[in-house]
């Protein structure tokens, strides 16, 4: 593999992940009151409501599936569904839901970039984030006619042999990718660039919503009046 490919694919994940632990953690420790979703109901209700739960429901489905299927090994569903079958499941469900999280964020990114008051109140990490998101949904739903070629499951099982190298620091992961098409190839080096941006934009509101599970385990908070 070439220097370029090596790089993108071998050493950059490392990059984007590092940056998006500790970015997350300083900006958690240091920045505190700029960690929120910057809601901009207050300014336009219109198409926010359905553009938001379309894309919400499309892309939490996305992302536990990538999350799961991308780093369960093979041996461990293989007794119960084959890898063709998986794929095949993977395709008909992620393209569902990638469908409803690329027409809820095109609405939301048309909302944004079209409303006077809410396009004078976003800061440039606002649009860029969505037009990344955008472009990555884009990218995942024109990689499931290439994944129709590859029925036998053998590009997936690539790609997650890949990520499972990756994350346990395995320095053979490249050779993976070897003949995978472009399209595969910049649909993970964006997820990658995402993760990489995503201390510096309004995602990191993603992690209260993980927080947002221990509240019910939580001890009452007793507040009493003055006097």
């Amino acid at each position: 593999m070439s220097y370029s490919q090596t790089f993108l694919f071998g050493i950059y994940p490392y990059i984007a992940l590092t940056i998006f632990l500790l970015g997350s953690l300083i900006r958690f420790d240091r920045e505190q009151y700029t960690w929120k979703s910057d809601s901009s109901q207050m300014l336009r209700r219109g198409q926010l409501r359905l553009g938001s739960n379309l894309f919400h429901i499309g892309v939490l489905f996305l992302f536990f599936g990538h999350f799961f299927g991308m780093l369960t090994p093979h041996f461990v569903y293989a007794p119960f569904i084959s890898a063709g079958a998986k794929q095949i499941l993977a395709m008909a469900s992620g393209g569902t839901a990638g469908a409803l999280a690329f027409i809820g964020l095109s609405l939301l990114l048309h909302r944004r970039l079209t409303e006077p008051r809410i396009r004078a109140t976003s800061k440039f990490s606002d649009i860029l984030i969505l037009v990344l998101l955008w472009l990555q949904l884009a990218l995942g739903l024109a990689t499931i006619p290439l994944s129709a070629q590859h029925l036998d499951g053998s590009m997936m099982l690539r790609l997650a042999e890949w990520a499972q190298r990756i994350v346990t620091f395995r320095g053979d992961a490249v050779e993976l990718l070897v003949g995978a098409g472009w399209i595969f190839k910049t649909h993970l080096v964006l997820g990658m660039t995402i993760f990489l941006v995503f201390p510096f934009t309004r995602l990191v509101h993603v992690w209260s919503g993980f927080a947002a599970t221990t509240y019910a385990a939580r001890a009452w908070q007793v507040v009493r009046p003055r006097g």
